[in-house]
């Protein structure tokens, strides 16, 4: 690789450490080619990258980047999954691709500047996904309104059934009389 490529490779490192959510470091020795390019799509899909480089020019961009609790990791064949979106989203992606394909390990990640391990990174996957989570507030920020506009209705409604039990009582007693 000449000096203007490891140039441009660093640069381009540099501002994945820089604009992503999260990256999550993998083992991907003795994976096809195709399985590699299904792992591109999955990641693609999730709303991230993925990123194969030589491990002295990720070291020299994670220096500058602040991702540093990474550097051990990068030991043997490594690639990066990034996203600066959604990191459920990706972190899905990679664990359910790591399911079907025993040769492709997740070794490390970091969440903004939170290091995680594998482990971790199975656990974000376990996730709802940010819809589903929006979702879930919205239900409940609706269902407030809706309770106290209730809670409200039932005093006029307790009254209304008070007013005609007592009008009721007093037809019962002026027939006995």
């Amino acid at each position: 690789m000449d000096k203007e490529t490891k140039k441009s490779v660093l640069l381009e490192l540099k501002a994945i450490f820089r604009d992503s959510k999260a990256v999550f470091v993998a083992d991907f020795k003795g994976l096809s080619v195709t399985a590699q390019n299904q792992l591109r799509s999955k990641v693609r899909a999730a709303g991230g990258g993925f990123r194969v480089s030589k491990n002295t020019l990720t070291r020299l961009a994670l220096d500058e980047g602040g991702a540093g609790s990474l550097m051990p990791h990068l030991v043997g064949n490594n690639a990066l999954a990034y996203t600066s979106g959604d990191p459920v989203a990706l972190a899905k992606a990679v664990t359910d691709f790591a399911k079907d394909e025993e040769k492709f390990l997740l070794k490390a990640g970091v969440l903004g500047p939170r290091a995680l391990s594998p482990a971790d990174i199975k656990t974000l996957s376990l996730l709802p996904s940010k819809e589903a989570l929006l979702a879930s507030l919205l239900g409940t920020l609706s269902a407030v309104p809706g309770s106290l506009v209730r809670v409200l209705a039932g005093v006029p409604q307790k009254l209304v059934r008070l007013i005609s039990a007592v009008a009721e009582q007093r037809d019962g007693k002026s027939e006995a009389a």
